[in-house]
């Protein structure tokens, strides 16, 4: 992966975080498994109120991963929408309900990872 690929990559997790923020998910994290993961870059992790919430969100964010060149080549967990994950090879995407979150909890599974900034509201 070149430095622009990487770049891009990180703009389109961070992108995809600021859908989940606009669309007031909570918690929401990227974390960056650039030398830490042989299988993504970045993970986008974010926590939804609804699974109509979370259906919403992982459609804004496959619509933006197709407009910035990222197509999703998977997708698990849409139907129920307590835990969606989107794969877009170089950037996931796991959107939970609070319960799944808690229960997965994959900060701490990757808690060597690099936590990248993510805007909030507070930050205007």
């Amino acid at each position: 992966m070149t430095t622009k690929e990487k770049k891009l990559a990180k703009e389109f997790a961070l992108g995809a975080a600021a859908i989940a923020g606009d669309s007031h998910c909570r918690d929401i994290t990227v974390l960056d498994l650039k030398d830490k993961s042989p299988a993504t870059d970045f993970f986008v992790i974010a926590t939804g109120t609804s699974n109509r919430q979370i259906r919403t969100v992982a459609d804004e964010i496959s619509e933006l991963g197709r407009q910035k060149g990222f197509p999703r080549f998977g997708r698990a967990g849409y139907e129920q929408g307590r835990w969606v994950l989107l794969d877009f090879v170089d950037v996931v995407v796991h959107l939970f309900d609070a319960e799944y979150r808690d229960y997965y909890d994959l900060e701490l599974l990757w808690g060597d990872a690099k936590k990248l900034k993510v805007k909030d509201e507070t930050d205007s």
